[in-house]
């Protein structure tokens, strides 16, 4: 089998002629400091991995007079701070990205109070998928392995787009102080994500979507929030996603022991992290979840990229890769996977990982 078979056969549930091995998003401070520059599927050639690549600017702002964004960018010792301000028909919003040489994450929230809802829906652009630069890419890849995408903005689920618009904090207490405003803060994200995918994912050259979020992870919120303010929403999207024919990864980046049992009804194919506690997720019995979620899920992730990969010895990864696969990979059905991001992995370690996969034959 070529990557994107045994890739394409593992999620579907069947039994690849040996376990996929491969990593989430690779970032581009990795590339540049320890792959030469590679591109993202440059990399997993070199090292012998099978690509989950993902496209990155994919989407982009439908622009409308409606909602115009001024950028002021900035410096603080090692980070970058782009101020955004909007302005609408209906006054202003403002939000802010920082970034550093690792990675950028929102250091102001675009949802400042409920109010800022209302903007919201009726301003913020269309998106549109950037469908000739992602065929190229698709035919880049090749047979090297498949190539995933989200939807946007701001995160997949509709709950963790809401977290990042108005802070992980403040969503969980609007939880409990309005819920009725957190169901409608919801409905208005979830209509933009279904339009999306109807208008723009359908006949798009991808293998895999990724829908979710570490928002919607029981080691943020409760399982009970998981079920009321996760699970409608996300089955909503699932179904839609179906609907234009392509299947779902459902990506909790952390806690999913407590929550299994929403994540099995949701309607994706595909669950992801497998994450441990060393690296912040749950995961203290791989067998349950392999028997729970994996007789009717495939299952992807499980290698911690910060304790094995990057701290660990090659042997230490390569007695990993055959552990991960005892637990997860029996019957197939098992792609194993960097858990998240990482940053600092030693490219010996890597080619150890891809070195190993290549031993656990069916």
């Amino acid at each position: 089998m070529n990557s994107k078979e045994r890739m394409l056969t593992a999620l579907h549930r069947g039994i690849p002629d040996r376990v996929p091995a491969t990593v989430h998003q690779w970032q581009s401070y990795h590339l540049k400091t320890y792959m030469h520059g590679d591109t993202e599927i440059e990399a997993f050639k070199e090292i012998g991995l099978d690509a989950a690549a993902t496209y990155y600017p994919a989407y982009y702002k439908i622009p409308t007079r409606d909602w115009v964004e001024t950028l002021t960018i900035r410096h603080k010792g090692d980070i970058t701070i782009t101020d955004h301000l909007v302005s609408t028909p209906d006054g202003e919003l403002s939000y802010q990205i920082s970034s550093n040489k690792f990675t950028s994450w929102y250091s102001e929230n675009l949802i400042k109070d409920y109010g800022d809802i209302y903007i919201f829906k009726k301003h913020y652009p269309r998106m549109a998928i950037k469908r000739k630069e992602l065929e190229q890419y698709y035919t880049l890849l090749g047979d090297a392995g498949i190539a995933r995408c989200g939807i946007p903005s701001f995160q997949g689920g509709c709950y963790q787009a809401a977290q990042v618009l108005y802070g992980t904090e403040k969503l969980i207490y609007a939880c409990y102080d309005n819920p009725e405003w957190v169901h409608e803060f919801l409905n208005t994200l979830l209509e933009r994500k279904l339009e999306y995918i109807d208008e723009q994912l359908r006949y798009a050259k991808v293998d895999l979507v990724e829908t979710g979020g570490g928002g919607s992870s029981d080691t943020v919120i409760s399982p009970a929030f998981h079920k009321e303010f996760c699970e409608p929403y996300d089955r909503k999207i699932h179904d839609a996603i179906h609907r234009v024919g392509l299947p779902v990864v459902y990506h909790t980046c952390g806690g999913m022991m407590n929550i299994m049992d929403c994540i099995l009804v949701n309607g994706c194919d595909a669950s992801e992290t497998l994450s441990p506690p060393e690296i912040g997720g749950n995961i203290v019995d791989g067998a349950k979840v392999k028997e729970k979620l994996g007789s009717k899920l495939a299952l992807i992730g499980g290698m911690d990229q910060i304790t094995i990969l990057t701290n660990g010895t090659p042997k230490q990864v390569k007695d990993e890769v055959k552990r991960l696969f005892k637990v997860y990979g029996k019957n197939g059905g098992y792609i194993m996977s960097a858990c998240d991001h990482f940053f600092e992995v030693p490219v010996d370690n890597l080619k150890a990982y891809a070195e190993a996969a290549k031993e656990c034959v069916y």
